[in-house]
């Protein structure tokens, strides 16, 4: 089986995943999944994909993950695998979409405005 790329991005995050035929490693940045994602539930968010399938195990990820915080890396992860998935097996799409996982979330920080001290908060009002 040849290896399939996609993207995934999610606020600041983007992430390339190529996907191949394995064991179920999943590897980001040359590190392992423990080892980058300390937190389980950050590990639970980027096998979603592979869990609601029932294809853990079956897949080798191999990621490269630039920018952002770790939720939203997590995130990008999660889509750019979901994304792969769908360009292996199209009648994968249908049950990916059910739940979410693709869809490109589109919030993205608002930014600082001159003359306040964030994106809506405001400095105190003084009348006198």
């Amino acid at each position: 089986m040849q290896v399939i790329n996609a993207t995934g991005r999610r606020k600041s995050a983007v992430a390339r995943v190529y996907l191949r035929d394995g064991k179920g490693n999943v590897t980001i940045n040359g590190k392992d999944l423990n080892d980058y994602f300390p937190s389980v539930l950050l590990q639970y968010v980027v096998k979603q994909p592979f869990e609601v399938l029932n294809l853990l195990g079956n897949y080798d990820v191999n990621a490269n993950l630039d920018g952002g915080g770790t939720k939203g890396q997590a995130e990008a992860l999660r889509l750019g695998i979901a994304r792969a998935l769908v360009e292996l097996n199209a009648e994968n799409k249908p049950v990916l979409k059910a739940n979410g996982f693709m869809t490109r979330d589109p919030r993205e920080v608002e930014r600082k405005k001159p003359g306040q001290p964030g994106a809506r908060k405001k400095f105190q009002f003084s009348k006198r």
